[in-house]
């Protein structure tokens, strides 16, 4: 529960924070104290720009805010930040627009994921000093360089049919043998001077995660994999389908382990094995919870009084629980009670800790309530669905072949664009 919001309101896309916002060029031309980070063809990216992504990464993958750590990821930052703005400035050159109402749509979907209303996300961002222009920038720029790409390259691309044959009938020769369930985060250097650099970040990620940050969350800040938008979740694959420089490390991890850095010709992988299976069998990990989630609100400065009455009322609303229909009748009944919209997950794509607290409940059951800065929390089952197993469909292997291709064609136009690009990093 504690790493819900974290993952929940920024897995969903991987985050880029924009380079060039109007608030950050405003504060440029009103003190010059806060100076120039990098420019790309002739385009600023402030100090101002980088410090607020920086916060914005630490914040979101639950990365300690320590002076140590805010050093080790400005540099990782700043690359990125020289990749999104290379990406608007495609998008300015192929005039791709992206509406407002586009924007606000996608800002209000990622508050509902994270059982939240849009008011209180702004709250949180301005509780952590980062401006919301930044995410409403980095939104902006996530769909402007998604319609670059599919307007490009996507009419390129065409799966056929034999393809998919292949696909499942190498399905079928190895279905006797072990998939595994991988996530992945893959760092990048282009030349020997940034290896030193990179392998002291990927060794710091490491830590980070074994000592509590969600490794979903880690992924989608700071992987360059096209894996990244999903939390580096890369599915279930045969060791034959693995990275040439994973196929010796995977099959020798348990389930929940993450590897030290594992480096590859240009880059570090960091690899979680999540759970292992033979054949086609069925997959706790894609069991699928629908979940009701419920706060009574209850200050950090309540008096003794104050919580033990708060104490009484969740202990008596959870042992109400029938069904996520007449829970949000009976929790509407408690003052500020704040009742989310029923929502189904996997369990592969849980936060650790939510899915400790609900992996052994079924359909009618409550979590144990908990304490938490926002007040009690109920977290109740509407419903569980358990996965019966089964090979994919040829639509799904369709689908995840054309994601492949048009990812990685992607990929090499900003390189292309990175190559071709004028960069002055201060």
């Amino acid at each position: 529960m504690l790493g819900r919001f974290v993952f929940a309101l920024f897995a969903i896309l991987v985050l880029s924070v924009s380079a060039a916002s109007l608030e950050a060029r405003a504060a440029d031309d009103d003190n010059s104290m806060i100076g120039i980070a990098a420019i790309v063809n002739d385009e600023v990216i402030s100090q101002y720009d980088l410090d607020q992504r920086t916060r914005l990464v630490l914040v979101t993958s639950g990365i300690p805010q320590t002076p140590e750590n805010t050093q080790r990821v400005r540099s990782q930052v700043l690359r990125s930040l020289i990749d999104e703005k290379l990406e608007m400035q495609e998008a300015d050159r192929q005039k791709v627009t992206v509406p407002e109402d586009q924007i606000n749509q996608a800002y209000a979907s990622i508050a509902a994921r994270a059982e939240m209303t849009p008011d209180q996300i702004d709250h949180y961002l301005e509780q952590n000093g980062i401006s919301k222009s930044s995410m409403v920038n980095q939104i902006k720029a996530e769909i402007a360089w998604n319609q670059v790409v599919g307007q490009q390259f996507g009419s390129l691309i065409s799966v056929g049919d034999d393809q998919v044959d292949e696909v499942l009938r190498k399905l079928k020769d190895e279905s006797g043998e072990t998939q595994y369930l991988v996530g992945e985060i893959l760092l990048t250097y282009e030349n020997p001077q940034q290896e030193a650099e990179v392998s002291a970040g990927a060794a710091q990620l490491v830590q980070q995660i074994r000592a509590g940050a969600p490794f979903q969350a880690v992924a989608s800040q700071f992987s360059q994999s096209p894996s990244a938008a999903s939390g580096g979740d890369i599915g279930w694959v045969h060791a034959s389908q693995l990275p040439s420089a994973l196929v010796d490390i995977v099959p020798n991890m348990q389930p929940g382990q993450v590897s030290d850095p594992i480096q590859t010709v240009n880059g570090y992988y960091i690899v979680q094995l999540r759970s292992r299976q033979t054949g086609f069998g069925a997959d706790e990990m894609k069991n699928q919870f629908t979940l009701m989630h419920v706060v009574l609100p209850l200050s950090a400065t309540a008096s003794p009084a104050q919580v033990d009455k708060r104490a009484a009322e969740t202990k008596e609303l959870a042992a109400s629980f029938t069904n996520c229909k007449d829970f949000a009748v009976q929790a509407a009944k408690y003052e500020g009670a704040d009742i989310s919209k029923p929502k189904t997950i996997s369990v592969g794509g849980m936060e650790p800790n939510l899915r400790k607290a609900v992996a052994d409940l079924q359909s009618g059951q409550v979590a144990p309530p908990i304490r938490s800065a926002r007040g009690m929390e109920i977290l109740a089952v509407c419903d569980r669905v358990n996965d019966t197993g089964g090979a994919p469909s040829r639509e799904s292997i369709e689908d995840n072949l054309y994601s492949q291709q048009l990812s990685l064609m992607a990929r090499r136009h900003l390189r292309d664009l990175r190559r071709d690009a004028v960069i002055d990093v201060r």
